[in-house]
């Protein structure tokens, strides 16, 4: 196995299409394997470090990446929100620098625009990896799209419903689902709320592109019939707050409920997750038959891996 210089993963906007069904194929076929009692490991990363940044909190992206890294045969370095030198007046430039002398990949969650990681990246000896910023958290949408492959065989073809606010996992489905042919996603989000307004072009453009249809609305009227998937968030994402200290009467018609999925009685529901019963979702969706939210959260790992041999840009 030959490593090439290494490619950065900041927005899916940065990927052909190619490189987005390759990754999400290798993510489901790590999955599939793994259902068959087969443990997703290998060697791919051997003698390589990956360094783990997150100055937000994280449950799953950051156990994904951490715990693909060690399956794949790398070393760790793991870092929280006041590790670094960073803090006390270091420049981005010259961190990124130094990082990239010692790491193989870094793995960052910031929240915040995504400049600091293009700083990073404007090099090839390390990888960087956008492990969710303010604008796009484009590995939950690989996740996302490793799930609807997983569990339909393929993503051409699916009528997804997102209920809910805007934000960069949505950011990230939209940019996701629109790389596909004959794929009908409708948003509907709160007014006020959704999709920034680039990303629903760029999304659009790239529907049209390929045949396909992104829309958003702001009320939960006449919701799509036959839907394959109702997809939604928690309202309150990682390290934001809202403005309107009335937020929640807008968002309380975009929950996700018995009476939502019953219009479409085979869809399956989704969700980013960590849920919050009784919010965005009620319980009986969250924990019925229809969810593989928890399915969805376990292929955050074999996305992660995908994502980290893809980073290396592997070749036999």
């Amino acid at each position: 196995m030959t490593k090439h210089p290494s490619r950065h993963l900041i927005s899916l906007d940065d990927l052909a299409d190619s490189e987005v069904r390759d990754i999400v194929e290798h993510g489901a076929a790590l999955a599939r394997r793994s259902a068959q009692g087969h443990r997703a490991t290998g060697t791919a990363l051997a003698g390589d470090v990956v360094g783990v940044y997150f100055r937000k909190t994280s449950t799953r992206t950051r156990t994904a990446f951490s715990s693909g890294a060690l399956r794949l045969g790398a070393g760790l370095v793991t870092y929280g929100p006041d590790d670094l030198q960073l803090n006390t007046g270091e420049t981005t430039e010259d961190t990124g620098r130094v990082m990239a002398g010692m790491l193989d990949v870094l793995v960052a969650r910031t929240a915040g625009e995504m400049g600091e990681l293009r700083a990073w990246a404007a090099q090839q000896r390390m990888a960087v990896v956008n492990a969710m910023s303010a604008e796009e958290h484009p590995t939950q949408g690989l996740t996302d799209l490793t799930t609807l492959t997983q569990r339909f065989g393929a993503v051409d073809g699916l009528s997804v419903v997102y209920v809910g606010e805007g934000n960069n996992s949505a950011a990230a489905l939209a940019l996701g689902l629109s790389r596909y042919r004959g794929v009908r996603l409708e948003l509907r989000t709160p007014p006020g709320y959704g999709l920034d307004g680039s990303v629903l072009a760029r999304a659009r453009r790239s529907a049209a592109e390929h045949g396909s249809d992104v829309s958003e609305r702001h009320d939960m009227d006449r919701l799509p019939a036959d839907f394959d998937v109702a997809y939604t968030t928690r309202w309150q994402t990682t390290g934001t707050s809202k403005p309107d200290p009335d937020w929640r009467s807008v968002f309380a018609p975009f929950q996700v409920t018995d009476a939502l999925m019953e219009g479409s009685p085979k869809a399956v529901f989704m969700h980013d997750l960590p849920a919050h019963r009784g919010e965005e979702v009620t319980a009986e969706v969250l924990d019925g038959p229809a969810s593989i939210a928890f399915d969805q959260a376990e292929n955050k790992l074999y996305s992660a891996m995908a994502v980290l041999e893809w980073s290396r840009a592997l070749s036999a």
